[in-house]
């Protein structure tokens, strides 16, 4: 009766400690990372509805974090060419967010947003009718030394969303 009673708890103890295991994987794959590009695939919607029209998204540049309570923010350059001249200096991609955002020094709640890096070093998020709701200034990273058209990299407690060499910088609120 004691053997079987022993080994009872020992398998107890054994379904406990395989639980807490199973349960701290879980955890590690909400925890917050620069998403994936297979998770990008998943999440990144193929047009984006902007000034009142839709235009492509292009998936080869797009970015994005998944933070530990599940949210996420995505950013994606569009093919803006069927937009006027103007818009098109100032909106080269899309924005959205399920987090508020601290962006360059503002605060951007969460929703659905054009952006762009404009010529005068200026970051620029304009809600879906075009009307600028946040412009904080960029920085130039003359170090990098492969810059490409959009990235995402992790920043100490935040992010920097690089165009090309020039970046700003986010953080989750």
């Amino acid at each position: 009766m004691k053997d079987s009673g022993l080994a009872i708890s020992r398998l107890t103890i054994s379904g406990g400690i395989l639980l807490a295991l199973l349960s701290l994987a879980a955890a590690q794959n909400a925890a917050k990372h620069v998403l994936s590009s297979d998770e990008l695939k998943k999440t990144v919607p193929a047009d984006f509805f902007f000034g009142g029209q839709k235009a492509p998204v292009q998936l080869r540049n797009a970015v994005g974090f998944h933070l530990a309570d599940g949210k996420m923010a995505l950013a994606a350059l569009v093919d803006a060419s069927g937009y006027s001249t103007a818009i098109q200096q100032k909106y080269q991609g899309m924005f959205i967010t399920e987090a508020k955002l601290n962006i360059g020094g503002s605060e951007l709640a969460p929703g659905e947003y054009g952006f762009g890096f404009t010529a005068d070093g200026k970051f620029v998020v304009m809600d879906v009718a075009n009307t600028d709701v946040l412009s904080a200034p960029t920085e130039m990273d003359a170090a990098l030394k492969r810059a490409v058209p959009l990235k995402l990299v992790e920043d100490g407690g935040g992010y920097k969303l690089y165009a090309g060499k020039k970046w700003v910088g986010i953080k989750t609120e």
